[in-house]
């Protein structure tokens, strides 16, 4: 190993390919300040315990100090359109009903019945109000208690103490987020700087369009961190090299609870020494870039996009981006930079939800905890703008697939699917070797990591107490 610069402080190492904000400089629009303004600050070196992702004792620490405390994204506006549209939400061992009122207003509370338990609701639905299925308690659609067969036997409960247990409700964006328990910071306040980004990309006027979730066998974190940093393209995923400036992303991370990468494409990876031309990043990017099917239906013929001789290819697939888009929406997408249209700016907020950025179409994550710290669930939404004029239209129903079943078995994901495989050839395997780990200890880069390293940060924050408040209850 060559001998490091001394002159250069840890945290200040950085690929030796062209920077994201000299692509921005590059850029045929004006780029916003929110993909050049430098968020990175460094967190130190330090290796963090192998047992965060594989104890039981630890993922106890989790759900009862920190996933009360926290907002959560529960659903989007459009899964429950209309008064009396419900879901049922369920996450690190608790289940809530989340309730379309008259008004309009959403209300959230725990799906369980007060006499013997049992769930109320175990699928999605229209209801004014919730009879329980044992023995017939009675809720209206606000968590107020309605009615219970054979009252005469029930002198000692008090009606007025009978209504479900609520959550806190926010709203943002299409995007519908509760929390457990009450206290803390806003959900504007948790979400900074997100909705200040999200401005000019609207999620509001957006629905899903596709929503696929799997069981994965590897811890909830192991997943979601494998979605945290570009670079492990460059083994991975090696058909994205072409088109991918993987190790030249840019990493930002706000405060405590939110982080982003942004990952240019377009053009070539620094880890490719010898391209074919930027006739050939096209094609390339055409194949097997996965953002959209739309993009498909643009490119199917990677002729259908021609690098003239005095533009590059990323500038060529901004213009057939734009071009699009505009057509398929209705709205001029002429201001839309060319990393708008085209690269990966994906923001995770904390705990579990990443939304990635820019113009349609747009990908939404979400990880949950599994019933043991070696498996969880990871979903996947893709929002679409509605177009121009047409009404907002309910959202797509969830597909589910099992932990025997590959992503590829839901084909309305395209190529996205054979990318999550590749990622999944590996998850197995980081989690059995975390559990025979020798130094018990995990690593990480100082930038490209440096999201993971900053989660890990308020993660902690919760389980000492210093976030959530659990010392004072």
């Amino acid at each position: 190993m060559a001998d490091r610069d001394p002159e250069i402080k840890l945290g200040e190492d950085r690929s030796e390919g062209i920077s994201w904000n000299e692509l921005m400089e590059k850029d045929s629009k004006t780029v916003p300040d929110i993909l050049t303004e430098d968020a990175y600050n460094y967190r130190g070196s330090d290796p963090v315990p192998a047992e965060r992702y594989t104890s039981e004792e630890f993922a106890k620490l989790e759900r009862e100090r920190m996933w009360p405390y926290v907002w959560q994204f529960a659903a989007r506006e459009e899964d429950l359109p209309e008064a009396g549209d419900y879901i049922v939400y369920e996450n690190a061992g608790r289940s809530f009903i989340i309730s379309r009122q008259e008004d309009g207003s959403i209300r959230a509370f725990h799906n369980v019945c007060l006499h013997r338990g049992r769930k109320l609701r175990t699928e999605d639905g229209n209801a004014d109000k919730f009879i329980c299925p044992f023995h017939g308690f009675a809720w209206n659609k606000d968590a107020s208690f309605n009615s219970m067969p054979c009252r005469w036997d029930f002198p000692h409960l008090e009606e007025d103490k009978m209504d479900l247990p609520k959550a806190e409700v926010g709203r943002w964006a299409g995007y519908v987020f509760i929390r457990e328990i009450g206290g803390g910071p806003s959900l504007e306040e948790f979400l900074a700087p997100l909705p200040e980004h999200f401005k000019r990309w609207r999620h509001e006027e957006c629905a899903t369009v596709l929503r696929v979730a799997k069981e994965v066998p590897a811890n909830w974190k192991v997943t979601m961190e494998a979605f945290m940093e570009a670079w492990h393209t460059v083994v991975t995923h090696p058909q994205l090299l072409p088109f991918t400036g993987d190790c030249n992303a840019a990493y930002r991370n706000w405060g405590d609870n939110v982080n982003a990468n942004f990952t240019p494409f377009g053009v070539m990876s620094p880890h490719i020494t010898e391209g074919k031309g930027e006739q050939w990043i096209v094609d390339e990017f055409i194949k097997y870039n996965g953002r959209s099917s739309d993009n498909y239906e643009a490119g199917a013929d990677p002729m259908a996009i021609t690098v003239p001789e005095d533009r590059t290819a990323r500038e060529a697939l901004a213009d057939k981006m734009r071009a699009t888009y505009t057509e398929q929406t209705g709205y001029d997408h002429s201001d839309a930079t060319d990393s708008e249209v085209l690269d990966a700016l994906v923001y995770n907020v904390f705990p579990n939800f990443g939304p990635w950025g820019g113009f349609m179409p747009n990908i939404v994550y979400r990880w949950f905890p599994g019933e043991t710290p070696d498996t969880c669930v990871m979903e996947v939404r893709i929002l679409a703008r509605v177009k121009k004029g047409d009404p907002m239209p309910h959202g797509a129903p969830l597909k589910f697939l099992t932990i025997d079943q590959k992503w590829t078995e839901a084909p309305e994901l395209g190529v996205l699917a054979d990318v999550f495989e590749q990622d999944m050839d590996n998850l197995p395997f980081v989690q059995e070797g975390l559990h025979c780990s020798k130094n018990g200890l995990v690593n990480y880069g100082n930038y490209q990591e440096i999201r993971i390293r900053q989660f890990q940060d308020t993660m902690m924050k919760y389980i000492d107490g210093e976030l959530g408040g659990w010392k004072d209850k």
